[in-house]
This record gives structure tokens, C-alpha cells and sequence, in this order.
């Protein structure tokens, strides 16, 4: 059982890692963005054509990923996305889910359909023995990465003048027009931050989910599951979502087989019927 939980958390902090840039672009701007595993996409693909061909290191490859997935989505903004921020909710779906089929076909025409090859550093492999369980060490790793990222985006919006602007922007975006803050740079740079935490985890989803140019529309019901259950434009809701559908998924895969991933959707039911406005109802991004 422990180690199912362990295995469990692991899996929810890299779907929190990946979610959490959705989160946060929903809640300032509420903009339906389907495309978000693509740009987690752009971020593994990147990690690993760098390490694989070029021998790049791990955390540098960790931190081209977020980059590059950062670029891509500071682009797309400027020349997409900001022209339907008060379109109508449909238009922004068939916009983001065009984004993804389009991502779909040029990475496979890019790369080939097959899973990208990708090894990890030799002290990521094996196993560690924690207490009486012999535990991952890449699981574990995940399990600090998630925590690590977790901290920094409280601090970095609860404690920074920019995390201010942040909050003042969810709360009231033209009031906070008014009081001399910048709305649409700050939705620029907002988006880039959330398009890049998504590459982070793309890339560090290459050690466990594996990458192909299918993974945006695998994984894309996981996201909106961890968002919409957690609450959209909360960090500590999403991160709580997420751990509890990674575990509930982990569990259910080990225990009831059989049932496939059908328990996730359940727990999705009642979980929204219990909290219609999400775990942790958005209150500024805290």
C-alpha cells in the first residue's frame, strides 16, 4: 500500500507540474487553453533532442525546456491569443484545440510517431530504500521537484510585486488598469511563465509518462481534471487535485485493472458535486 501511495504522489506531482501553468493562465485570463500539453510537449521534445543529440546535461536540459516552451508561448500570445481574450468561449476552444492538432501533425512529421528515446542520469536510476519500501529515485525526484516548484510560486506570488500585480489582475482587471499596472504585458508574461512551467514538466515527463506527438491529446483530460477539481486560478488547489488523482489513478490501476482509468472520471464526479468551485475556490493566486 505504501508504495502504491508513494507512486501515486510522484505521478500527481508531475501532473500538477505540468497543470499548474494551466491554472494559472485561466485564472487571470479565462481563456480556455486546450493547447497547454502542447506546449508540455514542446518542452520534452526539446529536453530531449538536447541531451540526446547534442549531450547536453540534465538540469540544463531541464531549464532549455522551459525555455523553449516559454518562447513558443510568449509567440503564440502575441500573435494569437491576445486577439481572443474577450472572444467567445467556443472560438478560444477551437483555437486551442486547431494549436494542438497542428502541434500534433509537425511533431510527427518532424520526429516520426514512435516515443522519443530518452535515458536518465545514472543517479536518477535504480531504487532507494526509504525506511522498509524501496522507493524510485526518479519517483522521488519528481516528489521534490513538484514541492520545490510549489514554494517558489507561492513566494514568487504571494511575496513580489509582480505576484501583487498578479492578484489585483484576477481580482478586478480593469481596476487594475486603472491604477497603472500594464494588464496586457502582465498577460504576456503571465502566459510565457505558465507555457513554461508546462515544458518543465514535458521534460521531466520523459522519465515516466514518455513522450509522442499524441501526449497533448493523452493527457489533456488529466489537466482539466487537476485544474477544474482543484480550482482554477489557485496553486495549492491544483497541487491538491493533482496529488489525489495520481493516486487515485495509481491505486486503481493496481487494484481494480480492470476498471481502466474509468475511477478517475468518478472521483472527477463527485469531487465536482462536492466542490462545484473547486478544492481551494480562487481568492487570488494562493
Amino acid at each position: 500500500m505504501a508504495i502504491v501511495i508513494f507512486d501515486g504522489v510522484a505521478y500527481g506531482m508531475l501532473l500538477f507540474l505540468i497543470g499548474v501553468g494551466l491554472s494559472i493562465t485561466m485564472g487571470l485570463m479565462n481563456f480556455v487553453n486546450l493547447a497547454h500539453g502542447s506546449f508540455a510537449m514542446v518542452g520534452g521534445y526539446a529536453a530531449s533532442a538536447l541531451m540526446g543529440r547534442l549531450g547536453l546535461g540534465f538540469f540544463p536540459a531541464l531549464a532549455a525546456a522551459f525555455v523553449a516552451a516559454a518562447l513558443v508561448g510568449a509567440v503564440l500570445e502575441f500573435v494569437f491569443y491576445r486577439r481572443l481574450y474577450r472572444a467567445h468561449p467556443l472560438d478560444q476552444v477551437l483555437l486551442s484545440i486547431g494549436l494542438v492538432f497542428v502541434s500534433v501533425a509537425a511533431f510527427t512529421w518532424g520526429f516520426g510517431p514512435t516515443m522519443q528515446p530518452f535515458s536518465l542520469p545514472s543517479w536518477l536510476e535504480g531504487q532507494l530504500t526509504v525506511g522498509s519500501i524501496a522507493v524510485g529515485r526518479y519517483r522521488l525526484f519528481l516528489i521534490v521537484a513538484g514541492v520545490l516548484v510549489l514554494a517558489g510560486l507561492l513566494l514568487v506570488l504571494g511575496k513580489t510585486r509582480y505576484g501583487a500585480m498578479v492578484r489585483a489582475a484576477v481580482d478586478n482587471q480593469r481596476v487594475a488598469g486603472g491604477t497603472g499596472i500594464h494588464v496586457q504585458r502582465l498577460f504576456f508574461l503571465t502566459f510565457s511563465l505558465g507555457c513554461g512551467l508546462a515544458g518543465l514538466g514535458g521534460a521531466l515527463s520523459l522519465g515516466m509518462l514518455g513522450l509522442e506527438p499524441s501526449f497533448p491529446l493523452k493527457y489533456l483530460v488529466y489537466f482539466l481534471i487537476v485544474v477544474c477539481v482543484g480550482g482554477a486560478g489557485t496553486i495549492a488547489g491544483p497541487f491538491i487535485a493533482a496529488l489525489l488523482v495520481g493516486i487515485v489513478d495509481v491505486a486503481g490501476k493496481y487494484y481494480l485493472p480492470e476498471a481502466g482509468a474509468f475511477l478517475i472520471y468518478v472521483f472527477m464526479i463527485a469531487m465536482l458535486l462536492l466542490r462545484p468551485h473547486g478544492i481551494v475556490p480562487r481568492k487570488g493566486l494562493t
